[in-house]
């Protein structure tokens, strides 16, 4: 008897259009103030889940109910230059993913 994994909640997330990778230069992923970060989530398994966004104060930026298997996308803006932790948190059922993201606001170019 072989035991059935359950599949991961979240395929892959990209921000700004690329895979996030941790490791990557920053500068791929920076914005300047006011300019929009994109942030998806591609969602597997079945069944709806709950997606959040949050700032380091547990602000949420971004919610969302999504089916699965689906894409959870938001938008994330900063009028201020600046790096910020936001937290992804999907829900569903008992399972949880949860990652940290850094966005580097840069000043805006004159």
């Amino acid at each position: 008897l072989g035991v059935v994994m359950p599949k991961p909640l979240v395929r892959m997330v990209k921000l700004n259009g690329l895979q996030y990778n941790a490791n990557r230069d920053p500068q791929a992923y920076r914005r300047a103030a006011g300019e929009a970060f994109r942030l998806e989530a591609l969602l597997e398994g079945a069944g709806e889940a709950q997606c959040t966004v949050s700032d380091e104060g547990g602000g949420v930026l971004a919610q969302a109910s999504v089916a699965r298997p689906g894409r959870f996308s938001c938008s994330l803006k900063f009028d201020r230059p600046g790096s910020r932790l936001v937290t992804l948190r999907v829900r569903a059922g008992q399972s949880e993913y949860t990652q940290t993201l850094r966005l580097d606001t840069l000043a805006p170019a004159h």
